[in-house]
């Protein structure tokens, strides 16, 4: 089963552009991760979410440790407002199979 994870990144004010451009750059990278399903970034008021799914919890444990997770880290250093909210999530499948669940 599909482990999906939601994590809400919110920059200094100053630091938006230059988080931004960090997220961008990993982007491709984690794509490349083996068992990544979907990592897709969204930006609101300031704040980036990025959406993630990997095919098992080894997948994101292996992401967690990953080369484009520690340049990312390093990147991001002292420009963050608040710590990183990341949230693993467990479905609720409803409705449509196709439509109600990622």
């Amino acid at each position: 089963m599909s482990v999906v994870v939601v994590a809400t990144i919110t920059p200094k004010p100053e630091a938006v552009d230059a988080v931004r451009d960090a997220l961008l750059a990993a982007v491709p990278e984690v794509h490349a991760e083996p068992g990544c399903e979907l990592y897709a970034l969204h930006e609101d008021d300031g704040r980036f979410v990025m959406v993630e799914r990997w095919e098992s919890t080894e997948a994101l444990k292996a992401h967690g440790s990953a080369q484009a997770l520690t340049t990312l880290g390093g990147r991001l250093a002292g420009k963050l407002a608040a710590p990183l909210d990341v949230r693993r999530l467990r479905p609720v499948p409803a409705g449509d199979a196709g439509k109600g669940a990622l």
